[in-house]
């Protein structure tokens, strides 16, 4: 925990008396490679291109063409803003793209939007990643930018180059859409694997057949739930104001499609307050559990000692050190003592049974 705090404060102190507008990489894939993508298209033709340096991005600005132009490797600040500086970006856009502790929101510029949100997905070893993803929406492009290659948009590569739906013959604002929207559609499954998580955690609890260490998983995946909703929350605000429809690149035809993103994560920000609730009622569950089994075992403790007690009398009784007890002098009184204390047993075994108490 320490380690991790020291990491987050080193994160915070390289912003620390900088300049506005200074780019300075926040994130931990230093040693990634500069990878740049494009896909420039129209109704009829994609161009599908690797880009081998951030100049060859610059011709794609003023072509009656979409470019959709993909940066991966933050990084790379002086690649960065050198695209910055050719495409008119504000030095304090390209901070924020940078700068991968950013909350997600949305800026309006008078010939840009720039959009900052979270890219969700599980890796091999079911940890959950939070990736930070920047847009960019001109007049006819769409630059995206990413810390490293890898991502949810393969769906939107296939797309361009089939010509699948109607992503070729609009213009770049629903290309920006068809983008937020399939990080959006894999929200729903990091939430259904959420569910899954806590619904096995749930059946374990009620069987009573939980493992040891349990009660670490369901403190993780409450984590897991905070920081996804960290994530998601914040993007309802930044899809309401761009299907407001104000900002003159965002055009009408296109903003019945914001409309069904927003409609989706009110589903998936309801589910997470659902699974929020529950992974805080197997907290109460868990302990529930533990107090049931501490208490069974002191049940148990309980009547084994209410036994033994009255047989313990008689045999302190009749172990005391004196010569005139009239029943020592019984040819057979130790074992009418055994048969006394025997009858006594089964009494209250039979008391406790009837009770319901074992």
């Amino acid at each position: 925990m320490r380690k991790r705090a020291k990491k987050r404060t080193e994160n915070y102190k390289k912003h620390v008396g900088q300049i506005p507008g200074t780019l300075v990489y926040t994130g931990k894939k230093s040693d990634k490679k500069l990878h740049i993508e494009s896909f420039d298209y129209n109704k009829e033709h994609v161009e599908e291109t690797v880009l081998l340096n951030i100049a060859d991005a610059i011709p794609f600005k003023d072509t009656d063409s979409v470019t959709w132009i993909n940066i991966n490797g933050l990084q790379y600040t002086k690649e960065i803003e050198s695209i910055g500086n050719q495409y008119g970006l504000h030095p304090l856009v390209l901070e924020d793209i940078v700068n991968t502790a950013q909350r997600p929101k949305i800026d309006e510029y008078d010939d840009y939007l720039f959009v900052v949100l979270k890219m969700l997905y599980y890796d091999k070893d079911e940890n959950i990643v939070i990736e930070q993803v920047s847009f960019v929406l001109g007049k006819n492009y769409v630059i995206s930018f990413q810390e490293s290659e890898g991502d949810v948009f393969d769906i939107i590569r296939e797309r361009l180059r089939l010509g699948n739906g109607r992503i070729r013959g609009l213009k770049s604002d629903y290309l920006l859409y068809a983008l937020i929207d399939a990080v959006v559609d894999n929200y729903f499954s990091i939430i259904e694997t959420l569910g899954n998580k806590i619904e096995d955690l749930e059946t374990e609890l009620f069987a009573g057949t939980a493992r040891e260490g349990v009660n670490i998983e369901i403190q993780q995946l409450k984590r897991e739930i905070l920081k996804v909703r960290r994530a998601i929350f914040p993007l309802r605000e930044i899809i309401s104001r761009i299907e407001k429809g104000e900002h003159p690149l965002i055009y009408k035809r296109t903003i019945t499609y914001y409309r069904d993103v927003y409609d989706h994560l009110i589903q998936v920000s309801e589910n997470i307050d659902i699974y929020r609730e529950m992974i805080w009622s197997l907290m109460d569950m868990y302990m529930t559990t533990i107090s049931n089994k501490m208490n069974e075992v002191m049940k148990v403790l309980t009547i084994m000692s209410t036994i033994f007690i009255p047989l313990t009398f008689l045999a302190g009784l009749y172990g005391m050190n004196f010569k005139h007890i009239p029943e020592l002098n019984y040819h057979n009184g130790y074992f009418v003592l055994l048969g006394v204390m025997l009858v006594m047993f089964i009494a209250l075994l039979f008391y406790f049974k009837r009770k319901k108490w074992l």
